[in-house]
This record gives C-alpha cells, sequence and structure tokens, in this order.
C-alpha cells in the first residue's frame, strides 16, 4: 500500500480550460432498464465541463485556480449563475450562440447515460478571443488543464496551439480529449494526457483488456508525445507511465453511488499532487484516491481533501512489468 506522504499545500495557480461547457441537467431515477420504466428520485441543474469540475476539485482542496469558458444565450446567463456560486474565479469569454444543454440519467446503481448536445458554433473571431484570454491567465500559472470536446468552429489544432503557448510561458499541460483532437495534442508534447479505457482503445485502434495491454496503451501514448500518460481505468484505478517505468494503481472497492464526473476530479488530484511535489506515479494515486472518492457521493459532488486521504491510504501501487 505504501505510506502516506504529507503534501505541503503550495500549489501555485492552476488554468482550466473548458471550450465546449454545458448546463448538466442530472436526473436520478430508482433503475434504468431497457423497454421498462423507472421512477424519477430527483432532479438538478449544474455548470457542468470537465475543467469547470477540475477547478471545483482545486478550490475543494485548498488551491488556486481559475477557469477559463466561453458563454452565450439563455444558458450561459444560467451558467454564469451557478459559476458564481462555486466560490473559484472564472472569466467568461461572450460568443453569440448559446451554451450547450447535456442530459445525464443515473440510477441508484451507479447506471449512468449521458446524452450531450455538440455545443454552438464559435466564430474564428470568437476563438481568437478565447485565446488571447487564456493567455491573460498564464502569467502566473504553473498548470493549464485543457478539458473535454471541441465544438463545432474550432479546429483539431485548437489545443496544440494551447500547449504551445503554455510551454513558452513554462507553464505544463495536461490534456484530458479524446479522439482526434487527443492525437493532435500528442504531437506537441503535453506534460500528461489521460485518456479513459474507451477514448485509448478508440486513439490506439485496439481492445484494452489485459494488464500487459494497459501497459501498451500507456508506452504507445508515451511514446506518441506525452511526457506522462496516465490511462484512467475507473473503479480498477489507473495506469501511469513516465520515463519507461510503469505502475498500476489499483483503487479499493466502494460502494458507488455515481460515477458522474470521476476522471475529472482524477485529472484535479493529479496535477494539485503534482503541483504539491509528488512524484507521477504519487499523483496518480491520488489521483485515483479522488476519483473514487467521488464515486461514493451523490450526483456531481466533489470529494474533498480528508475524504480523498481516507481512500489514498487504502489505494495500492504496483510496478507494471
Amino acid at each position: 500500500m505504501g505510506l502516506y506522504r504529507p503534501l505541503r499545500y503550495n500549489v501555485g495557480l492552476i488554468v482550466t480550460v473548458t471550450i465546449n461547457p454545458a448546463i448538466d441537467r442530472i436526473v436520478s431515477v430508482d433503475r434504468l432498464a431497457f423497454e421498462d420504466r423507472g421512477y424519477i428520485l430527483s432532479r438538478a441543474e449544474a455548470a457542468g465541463g470537465r475543467g469547470i469540475n477540475a477547478s471545483r476539485v482545486i478550490h475543494q482542496f485548498g488551491a488556486q485556480t481559475i477557469a477559463v469558458v466561453p458563454s452565450g444565450g439563455s444558458t450561459g446567463k444560467r451558467f454564469e449563475e451557478d459559476m458564481q456560486h462555486l466560490g473559484f474565479p472564472y472569466v467568461a469569454v461572450p460568443i453569440k450562440q448559446a451554451i450547450r444543454t447535456n442530459l445525464i440519467l443515473t440510477d441508484k446503481h451507479g447506471l449512468t447515460i449521458k446524452l450531450n448536445e455538440p455545443g454552438p458554433r464559435l466564430s474564428p473571431k470568437e476563438v481568437a478571443r478565447f485565446e488571447e484570454t487564456v493567455a491573460g491567465t498564464l502569467k502566473n500559472a504553473s498548470w493549464l488543464l485543457l478539458c473535454g470536446s471541441l465544438p463545432p468552429g474550432v479546429s483539431v489544432d485548437f489545443y496544440c496551439r494551447l500547449i504551445d503557448m503554455a510551454k513558452a510561458r513554462k507553464v505544463r499541460t495536461y490534456v484530458d480529449t479524446d479522439g482526434e483532437f487527443l492525437q493532435a495534442a500528442l504531437e506537441h508534447g503535453p506534460a500528461v494526457v489521460a485518456p479513459n479505457q474507451q477514448e485509448a482503445e478508440a486513439l490506439l485502434n485496439r481492445s484494452l483488456i489485459t494488464r500487459a495491454h494497459f501497459r501498451e496503451a500507456v508506452e504507445r501514448l508515451h511514446g506518441m508525445g506525452a511526457e506522462i500518460a496516465l490511462l484512467s481505468l475507473g473503479s480498477r484505478g489507473a495506469v501511469v507511465m513516465s520515463a519507461g517505468k510503469a505502475y498500476e494503481i489499483v483503487a479499493p472497492r466502494v460502494d458507488a453511488v455515481s460515477p458522474i464526473g470521476a476522471g475529472d476530479v482524477l485529472d484535479a488530484a493529479f496535477v494539485w499532487a503534482m503541483e504539491n511535489k509528488s512524484d507521477f506515479v504519487d499523483a496518480a494515486r491520488w489521483g485515483v484516491a479522488a476519483g473514487t472518492a467521488s464515486a461514493t457521493l451523490p450526483g456531481m459532488s466533489v470529494p474533498n481533501l480528508d475524504q480523498t486521504r481516507a481512500i489514498y491510504d487504502r489505494t495500492e501501487v504496483k510496478p507494471l512489468l
């Protein structure tokens, strides 16, 4: 298991980018079953997006963060009203079209269905203004998190330009996206890439089933340009590789309530720990612990540091040979 490593909590500014945020409508039901009825237990709406969720965790852990998002239309107004209650600063870049609304269905057994809109179409001027805004936040930043899908009108090299911008300012980048966006980003050498199992399978065009497959996957991601490759495996934990060394991070068994946003929580805790002078293996352990703790909480709740530490103490690290 390993000993608990105390951290110094001297984290610098962590900037998160969510270029395709949403109003998440979360419907909790008693059960999800094909061709059978279920009963709604609760409904909620919240500002959603991978970067926003990551900023929530970083803020909850007592660190400095700022979220950069676009906002437009009636949904943008509701989105910003919710953002104002999250407790951390954000910059909303005005766009003409309304931001998207996503529907999330989840039952009490943890089964989840996500139905996402593609998002608003951004004009070239809006994209340029967004990039300028991100650049303005990097002066005192140590990390830039690039999170989620890109909406229509945003070219596939958008994250690439931000990676290059951050490198020029000596800011490390963490990329959590998929498909062609992930492949393009890898070519620009981000500090960390963190696909989940399904995203990695799509990128590498193969099924990942065994521990040997997982090691091969992170080895290929590392070879494609990432300094650190982190493969998230949900309730199984994660596999991480850097400098030719791979490790399996094994999550403890917990009673999962809602897996919504667990990967975003992992992202945030990993960067938080890295900034607190953890090595990449210990940072992955913190990330898995936080993601696992998140799954035990209802809805879009994120864990605090004490809840995460309790899981961290039960999270195992094994060399992956």
